[in-house]
């Protein structure tokens, strides 16, 4: 029988330029081994987890949500100390959803109020929401795991008690690791006392960063881009040896074998760990309409004035004899698409956007005609959410809204980049800090620039670099694959 075993260290390409675990690729071999469950914990961020979470859960792959956090040594708002000694690590690992919703305000607050060099969090804002989450001790730049290797005993039994005392006795693990670093045999020898004093279960990891063994060469480039670096410069990042890959259980009790208990605990706590974010639904902030009107009475009414407003250019087409439809042909679309909003129960998505883009309409902020499928939207048109007549050009309004395709609309718009703040700002105080959100975008290398990358870090020259990066055929979705 296979070793049990449950990964709970693991970095994707979510952990920017460090990582080289891809999310689809990382799930597939998991199911394909067999595994049960699954960790992925990135440096300081949560941006895979949603997208973990739904692969994983289709492959029938327990996903287990978690972060490795850098812990400021004091306050999170000082801002002082050289950068690889302001923060330690420390893996957090969602046992609830309550620990998943915890573990977002700690990491938002990371980046909000302690960043220094890296997203900080410090150990009072940890005990502020340490509910429903699991701690490791994490690798060598943990905080107990600094204070054993920088021969201070004492420093890492008080940081262990600390965390023990935070996160709770059954929630904190002391974490070990070796991938035939000798620092790293070290610090698990002297864990071990520290478990034994303070009561403190082990546990065992691999600290991934790349899928299979053999993966370590690439890797290493991955981080020279991130830093900045050639592979042949002596004083740069890099990890020492092959080992930082997703191992089987049989590979891990070769290194671990000693320890069964630090084995069968990443089982105990993958059981534990049990946060399911399927069908969130939609939650939209409430659109307040004025009396005597209902929310869809309020959606039609504006709509129709829209309408009206909008009828005397197509009249004064049809005057001309350019309108391609009949006005009738307009007013059935727009009852039809009405009538397809407000049984979808969209009706305040619709009032939220043409409220917003009347505010900057109102007050002179250029607001772009619109783009997408929002275009084939008719009632959208009415409202001014677009600029394009999508009966005129024959757009169809299914691509935008299908009943048979039950998802949120997607209305891309643009505002003046000098003054999208302003929207941004009335949006945020009419519906609350809380219910307005911005996202984030990742930039990916694409085939040409990723042979530029590497060509740079090897230290080709360029001219031999840009005859390679010239013959991949410069078309979208164009991969290093399709081009040899």
């Amino acid at each position: 029988m296979p070793i049990e075993f449950v990964h709970l260290h693991l970095h994707t390409e979510f952990s920017l330029l460090d990582g080289a675990c891809r999310i689809g690729e990382l799930v597939a071999h998991a199911e394909q081994s067999g595994t049960s469950a699954l960790a992925v914990t990135e440096h300081g961020n949560l941006f895979s987890s949603v997208k973990f979470h739904d692969e994983a859960r289709k492959h029938g792959v327990k996903p287990i949500l978690g972060c490795e956090v850098y812990v400021a040594p004091g306050s999170r708002h000082a801002r002082d100390g050289r950068p690889g000694e302001t923060n330690n690590h420390l893996v957090l690992l969602s046992e609830t959803l309550t620990g998943y919703h915890n573990l977002i305000k700690l990491v938002s607050a990371g980046y909000t109020e302690g960043f220094y060099y890296k997203p900080r969090i410090d150990k009072e804002l940890l005990a502020e929401h340490a509910e429903g989450l699991i701690g490791l001790s994490s690798c060598l730049k943990g905080e107990v795991a600094t204070g054993i290797r920088t021969e201070h005993p004492r420093r890492a039994h008080e940081a262990a008690a600390t965390f023990r005392d935070i996160l709770g006795p059954k929630n904190f693990f002391l974490e070990m690791q070796y991938q035939g670093i000798e620092e790293q045999r070290t610090v698990n020898s002297g864990l071990q006392p520290i478990a034994r004093d303070l009561g403190l279960p082990l546990v065992c990891t691999n600290d991934v960063h790349y899928l299979k063994l053999g993966d370590d060469r690439p890797h290493d480039v991955l981080l020279c881009i991130g830093t900045g670096k050639n592979v042949s410069d002596e004083q740069r990042l890099r990890y020492h040896g092959d080992q930082f890959y997703l191992k089987t259980g049989e590979e891990m009790a070769l290194v671990f074998g000693d320890f069964p208990l630090a084995m069968s605990n990443t089982v105990a706590i993958a059981e534990r760990c049990d946060v399911d974010l399927s069908n969130p639904g939609s939650h939209l902030p409430n659109f307040d309409v004025p009396d005597p009107y209902t929310l869809e009475g309020y959606f039609e009414h504006v709509t129709r004035e829209g309408f009206a407003d909008r009828l005397r250019s197509w009249s004064a087409l049809l005057a001309q004899g350019t309108l391609k439809h009949p006005i009738e042909a307009y007013e059935r679309r727009l009852a039809h698409e009405i009538d397809i909003i407000v049984k979808m129960r969209y009706a305040g998505y619709f009032l939220i956007v043409w409220d917003f883009i009347r505010y900057a309409r109102e007050r002179g902020i250029p607001v772009g005609p619109g783009r997408g499928s929002a275009a084939g939207s008719l009632v959208a048109y009415c409202l001014q959410i677009t600029d394009i007549d999508p009966i005129q050009f024959d757009l169809i309004f299914e691509r935008f809204l299908n009943p048979e395709r039950v998802s949120l609309p997607d209305i891309d718009i643009d505002f003046c980049e000098r003054r999208r703040g302003e929207v941004i700002d009335y949006v945020t105080k009419k519906y609350g800090r809380d219910n307005v959100a911005q996202i984030i975008t990742f930039g990916t290398m694409k085939a040409r620039a990723v042979v530029r990358d590497v060509g740079r870090t090897m230290g080709m020259s360029y001219s031999d670099v840009d005859k390679v990066a010239k013959a991949i055929p410069p078309t979208l979705e164009m991969t290093l694959q399709k081009a040899l």
